[in-house]
């Protein structure tokens, strides 16, 4: 993908709905290279990058987490926080049923259908962060604040 074609995806078409001031970060996707692909090829420190993470209760409920790309989530204790037995990662078809984006491109934005999202409340206190465009090797820059406001998440400590 040149980098004057942005793609047109679910995530930026509900980000330019409500307003959304971002900005557009192509890089060369690598099949398991993650947060850590993305920080390499552009000096972005990969606490800023932030990964999309499907997950499910023991109900098979889907739930999304935001985390740091630097960091892993504690299930243990988001199953604590969230009142449940068990919180589970999604396989990957699963995961793309429930969002519609195939893993390694899933957005919070524009998901196939509205899911709970909670996100690491340090997040919250950097200036701008990077998060899945809804696209394998294409990410978008964004203020918190605007993450915050479009998605409502619910704000948690689970992050090791």
């Amino acid at each position: 993908m040149s980098k004057d074609k942005t793609p047109v995806t679910p995530a930026v078409r509900m980000l330019r709905a409500a307003g959304v001031e971002f900005s557009h970060h192509p890089y060369q996707y690598g099949e398991g290279g993650g947060t850590a692909s993305f920080a390499r090829q552009t000096g972005v420190d990969e606490h800023s990058v932030i990964k999309t993470l499907v997950m499910e209760d023991e109900r098979k409920n889907p739930l999304l987490v935001l985390m740091h790309g630097d960091r892993q989530v504690s299930t243990k204790e988001l199953a604590r926080v969230m009142g449940v037995k068990a919180v589970s990662p999604c396989d990957p078809a699963t995961a793309q049923k429930h969002t519609g984006y195939m893993v390694g491109g899933i957005s919070p934005f524009g998901t196939r259908r509205s899911l709970p999202v909670y996100m690491e409340e340090t997040i919250a206190a950097l200036p701008v962060i990077y998060v899945n465009g809804g696209k394998r090797g294409y990410l978008v820059g964004l203020s918190p604040a605007e993450l915050l406001r479009t998605l409502r998440p619910v704000l948690v400590r689970v992050a090791i």
